[in-house]
């Protein structure tokens, strides 16, 4: 009996991937040094206080992003290891992919690219958006095809950072319209294009069990806790990045306890769904990345967070089925629920914010650091007064039609590239499986050490 079909051809993943890292290791040769160490003393403890401040902020989002999002993604039963393994390779591939393409765009002076920390961590801002869209079609695809979509997104998300941020003055701290609206239609529009328009039967292994559910709960809780760092780590230090904390914290309190209401009320039972819990109680704090160190009333953050739970457990509740079903669109993590959705309705809340603020406490509005270099006062004149709140408010929605239909687009050229028939995505009866990528013996079903590769391949197409 023939051996189950290979995803893609079996050596076509460790000869990319090292010619990619050998590529990057003669690029850093020629190109790439530190930045220069301060002569001043002064300098030096400025220099020392910066690093400080930043460094414990940019370990919680290392923690965010390794464990809290790769442990969120096994809910699959079959496909624990693989969503952790995947999300580690593509964190690393996509954070050096952007370190190269935004030194080249942004720090390159006198033949060097400058490095710093600064540098690294809006590198793996970039990384975000590929860990977030490749949750669309989590399980159906192979390695070689979420490479593939890393190598597109990082240089489009860059160019409509640039767009949003530094050409129309948007005021987005978090990331709620760069990088979650961004990823959400990015990684839909993969899916649109990747699957076309028959719709995807379910899969008897999609279904998740106690204990993956247990472990993806363990990774909300991961995010939840570190998430007022990623929100507030490019905020300027001192009363913004304070604001941003505490608006973080009050918005993601809010909507836990809010998922855990709307999902009671949905549920005919009264019980709790837990992928409404391990996706809701993390809404607000997509929704309020966009405003958090506004000086916003503390009741608004509460409000935001409950809006964006109740949002995602409706999304996940009626308009997640409505999509498969009209538009035979594949979205296997939610993540229109968790980043799209609460994305939108953030960034309609920074807009809002903005009409209402007074006059005398604009100032503040404009101490967020553009992940792409500069601060965004610089591209906005300081004070949105300079503007016109009118006119700020607009920009804000401007910024939001960009992200959706740029990323849509983008995303279903990216996922056309998929259909290639050298990274054909795994066959329907082995996806959602970790024996497709990894040798793992079943000590109850594996073979004995006489076993042919004939049993072999047998033996897994039993299990499958």
């Amino acid at each position: 009996m023939a051996a189950p079909p290979p995803t893609c051809p079996r050596r076509l993943l460790p000869l990319s991937l090292g010619l990619f890292q050998g590529a990057l290791l003669l690029f850093f040769a020629i190109f790439v040094t530190y930045d220069e160490p301060s002569v001043r003393a002064e300098d030096a403890n400025l220099v020392a206080n910066q690093l400080y401040g930043i460094f414990p902020l940019f370990q919680d989002i290392q923690v965010m992003l390794v464990v809290g999002l790769g442990l969120l993604l096994t809910f699959l039963p079959l496909y624990g290891l693989s969503a952790i393994a995947h999300n580690f390779l593509l964190l690393n591939f996509s954070t050096q992919w952007a370190l190269v393409l935004q030194g080249l765009l942004h720090h390159f002076h006198h033949g060097q690219v400058h490095l710093d920390l600064h540098n690294l961590l809006t590198a793996e801002f970039a990384a975000v958006t590929v860990l977030i869209s490749v949750g669309a079609v989590l399980g159906r695809t192979s390695p070689c095809q979420l490479l593939v979509v890393a190598t597109c997104e990082v240089p489009i998300y860059l160019a409509s950072e640039w767009a949003i941020v530094t050409r129309l003055g948007v005021l987005d701290v978090g990331g709620t319209i760069t990088i979650h609206v961004f990823s959400c239609y990015f990684g839909l529009g993969v899916s649109k294009a990747l699957f076309g328009a028959a719709r995807q039967p379910v899969h008897p292994k999609e279904t998740p069990t106690p204990r993956s559910d247990l472990l993806s709960l363990v990774g909300t809780l991961i995010l939840w806790v570190f998430w007022p760092s990623f929100v507030a780590v490019l905020c300027q230090p001192g009363d913004a990045q304070h604001r941003a904390i505490l608006n973080t914290l009050l918005a993601m309190s809010a909507s836990a306890v809010t998922t855990v209401v709307a999902s009671s009320l949905l549920e005919r039972d009264g019980k709790l769904s837990p992928g409404h819990l391990q996706n809701g109680s993390l809404a607000g704090g997509v929704a309020i990345s966009a405003v958090a160190d506004m000086a916003v009333p503390p009741v608004a953050a509460l409000a935001l967070g409950s809006l964006s739970a109740v949002a995602c457990v409706l999304g996940f509740r009626f308009l997640t089925p409505l999509l498969a079903r009209k538009l035979a669109l594949q979205d296997q993590c939610g993540i229109h629920n968790l980043h799209g959705l609460p994305g939108i309705l953030g960034a309609a809340a920074s807009a809002v914010a903005i009409l209402v603020a007074s006059e005398d406490t604009s100032g503040s509005r404009f101490s967020q650091v553009s992940p792409v270099g500069g601060n965004a006062s610089e591209a906005v004149g300081g004070r949105w007064g300079d503007r016109g709140a009118g006119r700020q408010a607009l920009c804000q929605a401007a910024g939001l039609a960009v992200a959706i239909g740029g990323s849509l687009l983008a995303g279903l050229l990216a996922g056309a590239t998929l259909r290639l028939p050298c990274l054909a995505r795994p066959p329907e009866q082995l996806c959602f499986d970790d024996s497709l990528y990894f040798n793992i013996q079943d000590q109850a079903e594996s073979p004995g050490p006489g076993s042919t590769a004939e049993e072999e391949a047998l033996a897994l197409k039993e299990r499958v």
